[in-house]
């Protein structure tokens, strides 16, 4: 048997990706490693959505190249998104890499790891819109909290957007195969479960029926022993109804939370983007869900320099923002992706797009800054993530903030804290976006 080591890199889904390849491996009977060094293989999962992703996974894999030269790593497995778009590029640009497979072929993880070490070469492309199949996973998150993939693909086709093009149509996993899924994670000691898919709005639609079954599945998780927090990632606003309004407002576990990417508001470059609603739409949805759900907090995603954005349509972005005041922005410049409708449109320079994004990132700092100032004063639940030795401090985070992508709550205590507990912190301050305060009760759960 045989030592792998794994490399994930991009969004969550692709983590889970990972997990679940990881799992197949181990149950072969192999040992998967924490660190790649002394791997016999090394797989790395690769993202290629955009520029900046794409020039990450290549950066992980000449570095893996650069072990393998020095003899610290066997054979060098991509797989991923990078492979799928790049299927000859790969092995022709980059003679180190051993094998590759695409996305539809995660599912052949060991026998491609057993060619590579028999010495045979890899490359494995099944079909991106083959059903998922069902199989356990290595969580690689911390133990109180994991990510949960409802479904893959998409059929937006939003004109800026490869990910139809490597990950195919949209594809709902069935109800008890996520509800069961949940319960195990639950009894593994996971507190907080984070739904995610490419649109997680999309829930059931494909499946006899086609019903939008998000609130549903909602409402099943909410039952199950031991989960916390359930947060929901990627609900695009044209899917957003009244039955998701209210399982959001009703359930406590619900965190008020709702990652909803809009990546524009002028309703010209919308429609451009083949995205569905518009600049009134999206005003009129995000007044619906602040009366609807007390303490809501939205976070999204906006693409500075899309087809079409002139400085009148970007100062109506900036304008946007200053109204509908969303607590958690992400800011990206347009990136023309090969193969995608709006590469063959008229766009700004980079160099403009990337200035308005820092624009954006401005003006959503002093947003975020009020927001937290709001929060000075007030007992607050958070969810204990670690410590951190060199501030020699515990941090945590509350249902306004997702790992990794958003802020910290830094906690002063008295008492040694436990890393998945939930405690109530008095916020007494702000620090460059993240809050501080101190423990004002022990461990709630």
């Amino acid at each position: 048997m045989a030592n792998i080591g794994f490399i994930s890199l991009g969004c969550a889904k692709n983590q889970v990706d990972c997990e679940r390849m990881m799992y197949r491996v181990r149950e072969a009977g192999h040992t998967v490693k924490e660190d790649i060094t002394g791997s016999d293989v090394v797989v790395i999962n690769t993202c290629g959505f955009i520029d900046s992703a794409k020039a990450e996974a290549i950066d992980y894999i000449l570095r893996t190249a650069a072990l393998k030269s020095d003899g610290q790593v066997g054979k060098i497995l991509v797989t991923g998104c990078l492979s799928q778009r790049y299927q000859q590029e790969i092995l022709k640009e980059m003679p180190e890499v051993d094998g590759i497979l695409g996305t539809g072929s995660y599912t052949e993880i060991v026998p491609a790891i057993e060619k590579l070490l028999s010495g045979e070469g890899v490359e494995e492309f099944g079909s991106i819109d083959a059903p998922e199949q069902e199989t356990g996973r290595i969580v690689t998150t911390p133990e109180h909290y994991a990510f949960i993939k409802i479904a893959e693909g998409c059929d937006n086709r939003c004109a800026y957007c490869i990910i139809p093009y490597l990950r195919g149509k949209y594809r709902s996993r069935q109800l008890d195969d996520v509800l069961y899924e949940a319960r195990v994670l639950a009894d593994s000691g996971v507190k907080e479960l984070i739904v995610v898919a490419q649109d997680t709005s999309r829930y059931g639609t494909d499946l006899p029926g086609h019903q939008r079954l998000l609130p549903e599945l909602l409402e099943r998780l909410c039952e199950i022993e031991g989960l916390h927090w359930i947060r929901v990632h990627y609900v695009y606003p044209d899917e957003i109804d009244d039955r998701l309004i209210d399982v959001m407002a009703s359930q406590p576990k619900i965190v008020k939370y709702l990652d909803i990417p809009i990546q524009h508001c002028n309703s010209e470059i919308l429609k451009r983007m083949n995205r569905r609603g518009d600049g009134t739409f999206l005003r009129e949805l995000f007044a619906k869900l602040r009366s609807r759900i007390p303490g809501l907090v939205i976070r999204t995603s906006l693409i500075t320099g899309l087809p079409g954005e002139g400085e009148e349509e970007f100062q109506e972005l900036c304008d946007f923002l200053r109204e509908e005041r969303l607590e958690r922005v992400g800011a990206f410049a347009f990136s023309p992706e090969e193969g995608t409708p709006a590469s063959q449109m008229e766009y700004v320079d980079n160099e403009i797009a990337q200035q308005r994004a820092q624009t954006i990132e401005l003006i959503q700092s002093q947003i975020m800054d009020e927001f937290n100032a709001s929060l000075i004063g007030k007992e607050l639940e958070v969810l204990v993530d670690g410590f951190d030795p060199e501030l020699e401090q515990f941090y945590g985070r509350t249902y306004a903030d997702s790992p990794d992508i958003d802020g910290r709550v830094w906690i002063a205590s008295d008492e040694p804290l436990q890393e998945g507990t939930f405690i109530t912190v008095k916020i007494d301050g702000c620090i460059e976006g993240d809050l501080s305060g101190y423990a004002a009760e022990e461990a709630m759960a």
